[in-house]
């Protein structure tokens, strides 16, 4: 048995390891065209805190870390796929599944985690407390498939997802829990009567009512475990869109590729909100492209809207090129996610990074090497970065500009190159004109002098000024409007 596990491993690294992941694939999950705002006035201020903290950490963690390879997808027989053609399904799933009893994180350390995210300067999480696949990292009473039951179970940590909350808690984090409403390990999502063609359940739910119905009662008595059982939630983030009430499927969503089924795929949110909103009051929550009441924000994937949007958005990326743990990540530059971040929120979002932790349950040193060097850019420059909102005239070129809330100080932000030089002049359109044409360069303190020139304002940056700049992705220049 040992050999064989050791041989199917060696297939799936090499077929899946260099497979598009989640993070490379675009056919997955788009950003809602249509938003629907919260009327609820504690939903409503939840999200008017949750604008005001731009940069969070999204954390994908499951059995898949054990090989280091793509969550839960190598499971789903679609187009963008890719197994041996040696083993059977059957054999494949059989393996996968079975991970469970590999995967022992002696070393879980949610505090390593919780100060590598502080240390970046972000201000919320998003744990993945179940993915597609169906294996749950908290210890739910509804199935047995779980961390709490292999080889971690006798670990004072079993029940992860309540010692990952506690620690981003220790730290003043929103608390966000990632959900998977699809369930591919559930016999009420895929029956095993039938074969698993797609991402979708695979029996009409028209003639099999009652299986249906127990995979909601199923759903709801989940989601009610991590809303009593868990501390406070501040998002409850829902994960796996083709999941929805049939009447909301329109172009929009048949334009993904994946397949439509006739029937309905709803699980009641309505119920599930009310019961989540009684037990958790002002939840966010984010039934990802539903639009709708329970799409309080919306999540484009992997990408940054053109313009800039009025209601409240996300954009989750990774840090590397994998949402969880594989060998020989492809990171993104510190300047890359500074760049992401000053973008998105210039645009009205914020920016949730993912980073996936060892199959030992520790934050790799090289994601939290480059974590410090966002978090070294924003301890000087956060203040164009939080509690700030979109401006009219938000961008001219490689300047971006922000507005603070509360204070009505603006921001300008002028993004430096990998590897290029600090120019001498920075210039943007007097479109966004500056009061009493001075400015503050965050970084250092000192005051400049603004001259007009036809329609465009310079600063000029002096050597000496040059010399004292410590963070050199991107220069914020403080001034009134």
């Amino acid at each position: 048995m040992r050999m064989k596990s050791a041989v199917l491993f060696l297939f799936v690294v090499i077929c899946l390891l260099g497979h598009p992941t989640m993070a490379q694939v675009d056919n997955l999950h788009h950003q809602s065209s249509v938003y629907e705002a919260p009327q609820d006035p504690l939903v409503i201020q939840k999200l008017d805190e949750w604008q005001d903290l731009k940069f969070g950490m999204i954390i994908h963690w499951g059995i898949y870390a054990v090989p280091g390879m793509i969550e839960s997808w190598a499971l789903c027989s679609e187009d963008w796929i890719n197994r041996d053609s040696t083993q059977t399904y059957a054999g494949f799933k059989d393996w996968y599944w079975g991970l469970k009893d590999e995967f022992n994180p002696v070393d879980f350390d949610p505090d390593q985690w919780a100060e590598a995210a502080d240390a970046a300067g972000m201000k919320y999480l998003v744990f993945t407390t179940k993915h597609h696949d169906g294996f749950n990292m908290f210890d739910t009473k509804q199935t047995d498939y779980k961390i709490s039951n292999g080889p971690f179970k006798d670990n004072p940590k079993a029940d992860v997802a309540k010692y990952v909350f506690e620690a981003f808690r220790k730290k003043d984090f929103m608390i966000g829990a990632y959900f998977s409403k699809p369930d591919w390990h559930s016999q009420y999502y895929w029956w095993s009567k039938y074969a698993t063609a797609d991402r979708n359940n695979n029996y009409d739910i028209r003639k099999n009512p009652w299986r249906w119905n127990k995979f909601k009662e199923f759903t709801f008595n989940q989601i009610s475990e991590l809303m009593h059982g868990y501390g406070d939630i501040d998002i409850l983030w829902l994960d796996g869109g083709w999941v929805r009430p049939l009447e909301t499927v329109n172009d929009e969503v048949r334009s993904w590729g994946a397949r439509i089924p006739e029937w309905s795929q709803d699980i009641d949110m309505l119920k599930i909100a009310d019961m989540a909103r009684e037990a958790q009051p002002g939840l966010i929550m984010v039934d990802r492209t539903v639009h709708g009441p329970y799409e309080n924000y919306q999540t484009p994937e992997q990408s940054v809207p053109e313009k800039k949007i009025d209601n409240p958005w996300e954009s989750c990326m990774t840090l590397g090129h994998a949402w969880g743990y594989v060998p020989n990540q492809k990171y993104k530059s510190v300047t890359k996610v500074v760049h992401t971040l000053v973008e998105v929120v210039a645009k009205g979002g914020s920016l949730l990074l993912g980073v996936g932790p060892t199959p030992q349950g520790l934050i790799p040193d090289e994601d939290v090497k480059r974590l410090k060097g966002i978090g070294a850019w924003l301890d000087v420059n956060g203040k164009a970065i939080y509690g700030t909102r979109t401006v009219d005239f938000y961008q001219d070129g490689d300047v971006y500009f922000t507005q603070n809330e509360d204070t009505g100080k603006r921001y300008a932000i002028k993004l430096i190159g990998e590897g290029e030089e600090i120019p001498d002049l920075i210039t943007w359109s007097s479109d966004q004109p500056v009061k009493g044409n001075r400015v503050t360069l965050l970084d250092g303190g000192k005051r400049l002098s603004v001259k007009k020139v036809q329609d465009e304002l310079q600063v000029k940056i002096s050597n000496s000024v040059k010399s004292r700049i410590k963070q050199k992705e991107a220069l914020v220049f403080e001034f009134e409007n």
